[in-house]
């Protein structure tokens, strides 16, 4: 991933490889990225040509220093050797954070933000030791990952263990995608249907409610390029035309999805966004992978299916002492918490 994030970058994304030294040892490995949102569409607002809170947040928080990959969800940001703490690893984290700060600073481009995303809450305690100050802790929208059961061998497997409605669901789902014609896509296929595939994942990018990056268009044939068979891009067809894909990464026992696109109008009518659901489930029970990582947003539909919700933390701080008093506030009025029901599809 650190090799198509140099390649093919969000726009204003930078991205820093540091490696932490302890006693002049190298005893961990982090991912550093700075973010300019200034000119990125940052919230969605409907019917309006001035956007207060896109306002806001590009007056007092445009400018980011964050530990991790924004680009995807889990933790990400770092990792220690056996020979040094967990708490002297962050200290050395918190270092390297506010040396980019710096280098930033001096540039001219002022920082606002500085920030460390997901993580577990039992990892908290140990930001705490190692110094991390005045930093607001928040829980966004949860990571929701489906687990593949022991006993399930195959698709019908998990069929059998959904309860009466939500294999009606499923059932009704497949029937409504029947004519969907679905291709795996090499890279010299992706980057034949480049600009195809980058309207679609618009589509869905433009519907969410808060962004803080958009992928360029070469972005998946870089990924191609660079995870081969590690990554996988699917494309959903009707009649010869594409109208949808969706991608896959693995990672040892598990399979992440990464970003996917649709045409919207379709979308509905075919069911396609749950239709790719369940072909994400299906890889992973027929792979024998532990777990599917569905990622966050969609958590209703996605709980539909079968993925719990787990918490993920993330601390952050503004760099202006007396805005980073507010910054609970301002944090909640910026990202307001997400209502949606969990469902039990399982007998």
């Amino acid at each position: 991933m650190l090799a198509v994030l140099r390649k093919a970058p969000p726009e204003k994304m930078e991205c820093y490889p540091i490696g932490l030294f302890k006693n002049q040892e190298l005893s961990g490995i982090a991912l550093l990225q700075y973010i300019d949102l200034n000119n990125v569409k940052t919230f969605k607002e409907e019917k309006a040509t001035f956007c207060l809170k896109d306002y806001l947040f590009k007056t007092f928080t445009s400018k980011v220093v964050i530990a991790g990959n924004n680009t995807i969800t889990g933790q990400n940001a770092y990792i220690f050797t056996d020979k040094i703490a967990e708490t002297d690893g962050l200290h050395l984290l918190q270092q390297a954070l506010v040396a980019l700060k710096k280098r930033y600073d001096k540039k001219g481009e002022k920082i606002n933000l500085i920030s460390v995303k997901d993580f577990t809450a039992p990892e908290l305690p140990d930001f705490k030791t190692a110094g991390y100050k005045n930093y607001y802790q928040f829980c966004t929208q949860p990571n929701m990952i489906f687990y593949v059961r022991n006993n399930w061998q195959c698709i019908e497997d998990y069929i059998t263990d959904l309860n009466p409605k939500y294999r009606k669901q499923y059932n009704r789902a497949r029937k409504k995608g029947s004519g969907l014609i679905k291709k795996e896509l090499n890279a010299t296929a992706i980057k034949i249907h480049e600009k195809e595939i980058h309207n679609l994942y618009m589509t869905v990018a433009n519907k969410a409610s808060f962004n803080t990056f958009y992928l360029p268009e070469n972005h998946f044939e870089v990924l191609k390029n660079e995870l081969n068979d590690h990554f996988h891009f699917y494309g959903y067809y009707l009649d010869n035309k594409m109208i949808g894909f969706s991608t896959l990464i693995r990672n040892d026992s598990e399979i992440a999805s990464y970003f996917l696109g649709y045409n919207d109008t379709i979308q509905k009518d075919k069911m396609l966004y749950l239709n790719m659901l369940y072909d994400m489930v299906d890889y992973g029970i027929k792979y024998n992978f532990k777990q599917v990582v569905f990622a966050r947003s969609a958590m209703e539909i996605k709980s539909s299916v079968g993925a719990e919700a787990i918490e993920t933390f993330g601390i952050i701080k503004h760099t202006n002492p007396l805005i980073n008093i507010f910054t609970g506030k301002l944090f909640k009025y910026f990202e307001p918490e997400i209502a949606w029901k969990k469902r039990s599809p399982f007998k």
